[in-house]
């Protein structure tokens, strides 16, 4: 009886062996479609100025039946510090408040033209001011973080407001909604004055451009439900076809991305055109973004 139950053991042992759990990997990106999900949208303009994507995980070998321990690692004979952050670039004014970016000058320029943010001195050199009127513009269109640095994002927010041109916008007497694909620039006009804007919006990527042309706000809804894409449109107002104005669902100044042919707004500008339009507002869009 004793080799009978010594080959039962080991039977037993090679099955617990062999049965592993298995495992299924969730995309809680994904749509249900099929369709890959889109890449992560960057919610902060870095020192770079470029966008941010996390990369993958790293991936892990397959798990073994019985875990082993975990070695304790030995401490070091000599403890180190961590090392500080670093300080704030100071300016060759010698101010420290707030890190100077690559697009200083223009920043300052820029916001000199569009004025409302508080004084700036156009020289290239960050000041005190300077730091308040940036993280003031920064904190108005929502760009992350508003730390009063003239990096990328702010430079390219603030050429399109101050670029933008309200004249070339065909508005009429009574209320239109104007849309500058070109800049990528909303505003609305009453009788020949603006009463909203300019501010920044995102239109159509690539394969979605949004078309120029004239139109009306054919009707409204402060929450639609989006069908094809399964998402929730705040303070939609629809112009052309299943083209319409809503607060962005996603950081704005993600530029890599775009709408499928919406008008994307920050939500202070959604509400305050929501507030504006009505039904049979006119709405005139014109240009066309760039890459698109």
């Amino acid at each position: 009886m004793k080799p009978v139950r010594l080959i039962s053991r080991v039977v037993a042992l090679a099955a617990v062996v062999l049965v592993g759990a298995g495992a299924c990997t969730l995309d809680p990106e994904g749509d249900g479609s099929g369709a890959a999900a889109p890449a992560p949208v960057s919610v902060t303009e870095r020192a770079s100025g470029a966008s941010v994507t996390p990369g993958p995980d790293p991936t892990t070998g397959s798990p073994s039946a019985t875990p082993s321990r975990a070695a304790t690692p030995k401490p070091s004979r000599t403890a180190t510090s961590p090392k500080p952050p670093a300080s704030p670039k100071p300016s060759s004014t010698g101010y420290t408040g707030c890190p100077q970016g690559e697009h200083q000058r223009a920043v300052e320029s820029y916001l000199a033209r569009l004025g409302g943010f508080g004084p700036v001195t156009v020289d290239g050199k960050q000041s005190a001011a300077d730091c308040a009127a940036i993280k003031k513009f920064q904190r108005r269109y929502s760009i992350s973080p508003a730390a009063g640095r003239a990096g990328t994002t702010t430079y390219s927010v603030a050429k399109r407001l101050a670029s933008t041109d309200v004249k070339r916008c065909n508005a009429g007497s009574g209320l239109t909604f104007c849309v500058d694909l070109t800049h990528q620039t909303v505003w609305a006009m009453r009788g020949g004055d603006v009463v909203l804007g300019p501010t920044v919006t995102r239109t159509g990527m690539a394969g979605y451009a949004t078309p120029s042309g004239t139109y009306r706000v054919a009707n409204r809804n402060l929450k639609e439900w989006s069908n094809p894409y399964e998402v929730w449109l705040p303070y939609w107002q629809r112009f052309n076809g299943g083209i319409g104005f809503h607060e962005t669902t996603t950081y704005l100044h993600n530029g890599s991305i775009g709408s499928h042919g919406c008008v994307n707004l920050l939500h202070r500008d959604a509400v305050r055109l929501w507030e504006l339009g009505s039904v049979g507002t006119r709405v005139v869009v014109f240009g066309r973004r760039p890459g698109t």
